[in-house]
């Protein structure tokens, strides 16, 4: 049975008939009755709109909302859920891994890197090393990851290292920076643990935040109300629906910033909206730069990002053997530092026809991402890369990730993630619990309430209508999961739609 074929039976509670501007909307016909419609929770009752762009929009607004609220909500608490865990695991893995972290004792000077890369080998001799952390801090460990076998794809296997004493405090496997733990709650927040197929969950979750969040907030504004107040205080003295309304929307209105900023940088990791976003990044000349490592050769003209030089073009020649390292990996870090790059250093070994690549990873303000590639012969630096000459779509890109993982101002920002996740997580209870106060209770007590009646879009003037309707066309197109989502809705609506007409004829 289709939702708009319950009859709601006028409720008891004069509070309770309350046009909707959270994740349920009431009906067209019950709000042209209502003197409670169109007013804030806890105001004084005024009159409803009537006439303009926004009497028409309006109900178009409310029925989307609903149908995102109802049917996408559920994906964005489990979203919610794992990103509360997510947020967490930085301090968590301080704690679990605190052995293989930190060292006991700090020293008065550090062994060479070179000494300390030879314990992690010694430790791991079935490894291949592929790169080297310095330690960071004067209590932390040095990190050597190696190439492994029986790894799976994207592990590797870290060596934790004391730089004082060259002792091997552990052996962890690894997902880039990640150690266990936060790598399967990374994983577990994008995919569940499913797979591929299973990060299409957080992309059709964070493809509709946005417009669950803006859709809401057009709502909530748009109402009528006594007090400036009301829009961003909740009412603590309302009860019921209409103080849970009171809730739902001023909170809303608090946390719509960091929402959609979720929303956007959740998007640049998803598989195929993300695609659509790097190609039209790398369309606009925002591409993320890389530093030349090639060994006997200026910069490539185009580094294609990081992302480059996993395929030879047609013709090109093939690299030449893997150059005489005769500065080692203290001689490449010396230079390195002598060129400017002192915080956070990554190393990657010389490979192929290429030489030592020395990164700083410092992401927390004031981020430090400069990166200078060495000549493993005799300590030149052959390139260059500074974090302010990066195009401006891509230091955004990088803020916005950063942001999103709780890296840009630490424990700060992780707190911060924490709250937005149990914030959205209350939104979608109230929600529910007001599309449950609003089911009739006199002859249906297991209904629920019901969705604007159809047929808003029709009465939407064409100019008005056009627009809108080629910016979803776009939209869906860039978010695939968004547009054949939508689709869906519509069609499953208007099949229920149909079915409910044809019930009513035949009556």
């Amino acid at each position: 049975m289709s939702l708009d074929d319950v009859r709601e039976a006028r409720p008891a509670d004069p509070e309770a008939p309350e046009t909707e501007a959270g994740t349920e909307a009431a009906t067209e016909n019950e709000a042209a009755t209502e003197t409670e419609a169109g007013t804030d929770a806890g105001s004084a009752a005024t009159p409803a709109r009537s006439g303009g762009t926004w009497a028409a929009v309006r109900p178009l607004l409310l029925r989307l909302h609903f149908y995102a609220g109802v049917l996408i909500a559920p994906l964005l608490f489990v979203a919610a859920t794992t990103g509360l865990l997510y947020a967490g695991s930085w301090q968590a893995e301080k704690i679990l891994y605190s052995d293989e972290l930190t060292v006991d004792r700090v020293g008065a000077s550090a062994l060479p890197l070179s000494a300390q890369v030879d314990a992690a080998k010694n430790a791991a001799p079935q490894g291949e090393v592929s790169s080297v952390w310095p330690a960071p801090e004067a209590d932390a460990t040095t990190r050597v990851i190696m190439e492994s076998p029986g790894l799976a794809e994207g592990e590797t296997l870290t060596v934790f290292v004391d730089p004082y004493t060259a002792e091997v405090r552990g052996k962890l496997t690894t997902v880039g920076d990640a150690l266990p733990l936060r790598a399967w709650l990374s994983e577990f927040h994008s995919s569940l643990q499913l797979g591929e197929s299973g990060r299409n969950y957080s992309e059709l979750a964070a493809s509709w935040l946005w417009v669950v969040v803006l859709g809401g907030l057009a709502l909530w504004i748009g109402r009528r109300r006594t007090r400036r107040a009301a829009l961003v205080v909740p009412d603590r003295k309302a009860s019921g629906r209409r103080g849970t309304l009171s809730w739902h929307g001023s909170v809303g209105v608090w946390i719509a910033i960091g929402l959609v900023g979720l929303s956007a940088t959740g998007l640049t990791w998803s598989k195929y909206a993300g695609e659509n976003i790097g190609e039209l990044k790398d369309g606009l000349g925002g591409a993320t730069p890389a530093v030349s490592a090639k060994v006997g050769g200026a910069p490539a003209a185009d580094a294609g990002g990081e992302h480059a030089g996993h395929g030879a073009a047609d013709g090109a020649q093939a690299a030449p053997p893997t150059p005489a390292d005769a500065i080692g990996i203290d001689g490449a870090v010396a230079a390195a530092r002598a060129a400017g790059v002192t915080e956070y250093l990554r190393i990657t070994l010389p490979a192929k026809g290429k030489g030592y690549v020395v990164k700083e990873q410092d992401k927390q303000v004031p981020v430090h991402l400069d990166a200078v590639s060495v000549d493993p012969a005799d300590g030149r630096v052959m390139d260059e890369l500074r974090f302010a000459d990066h195009p401006l779509p891509a230091k955004l890109t990088r803020y916005g990730i950063d942001l999103h993982m709780g890296l840009t101002f630490g424990l700060a920002n992780q707190l911060a993630l924490a709250a937005l996740a149990v914030l959205v997580m209350f939104m979608v209870v109230w929600g529910y619990r007001m599309w449950w106060l609003r089911r009739p209770t006199k002859d249906r007590r297991l209904s629920v309430g019901r969705p604007q009646p159809r047929g808003a879009w029709r009465k939407l003037p064409v100019t008005v209508l056009l627009p809108p309707a080629a910016v979803t066309a776009v939209v869906g197109w860039f978010l695939p999961l968004l547009g054949i989502s939508l689709l869906v809705f519509l069609a499953a609506d208007l099949a229920l739609g149909f079915a409910a007409s044809r019930r009513s004829r035949s009556l």
